[in-house]
């Protein structure tokens, strides 16, 4: 059966959240491209089973979760990083703030059980609905708000925060944007 033209688009038109949400799986660039080569084969491979009309993101996100669980098992024995303590060695240090704080959230996240992290990650970076993001990770949807509340409250305590005033600019940062406004 011949590929539809809207099922192409609809391909390509998820390949950047499709390699976000591989990227935040593997935490290696390398990997999530191979990830999302995968997924995209796959679906290629299985367009007859989408029903057009329903949500081909969340479709895909379910073959790529399921790819990315398949090649962890098979990689059950290789060295991990999980530390990053190799990553930190290779990585060279920024001077900006917000590169720097990015970089303390990327390690926080890597610190939250698996299905927490991916629960936050299709919730806050992917743009899910609880709904959706429970269909893809298959369970209930009660479970994924559980997970994605745990992995927030675990996040502000990694993090140190304790409020919402603690985001954005430090108290230096805003006198130099309140001087520069004045």
């Amino acid at each position: 059966m011949a590929v539809s033209a809207g099922f192409k688009n609809d391909l390509l038109a998820a390949i950047p959240s499709l390699r976000a949400f591989a990227m935040s799986l593997s935490q290696n660039a390398d990997k999530a491209d191979d990830l999302v080569q995968e997924t995209l084969v796959k679906a290629w491979n299985k367009h007859e089973s989408f029903q057009m009309g329903t949500n081909i993101k969340a479709w895909l996100f379910t073959i790529l979760r399921n790819e990315f669980y398949s090649q962890m098992r098979k990689r059950g024995r290789e060295v991990q990083d999980s530390d990053g303590v190799m990553t930190a060695r290779l990585a060279v240090h920024p001077s900006q703030h917000g590169v720097l704080d990015l970089e303390d959230f990327r390690v926080a996240l890597e610190q939250l059980p698996d299905d927490q992290r991916e629960a936050v990650i299709l919730i806050g970076a992917s743009g899910f609905s609880y709904e959706e993001a429970a269909e893809i990770c298959g369970c209930a949807v009660g479970t994924i708000k559980s997970r994605v509340s745990r992995a927030r409250a675990r996040l502000q305590d990694i993090l140190q925060i304790a409020g919402e005033d603690e985001f954005g600019p430090d108290a230096i940062d805003a006198q130099v944007m309140g001087s520069n406004a004045a």
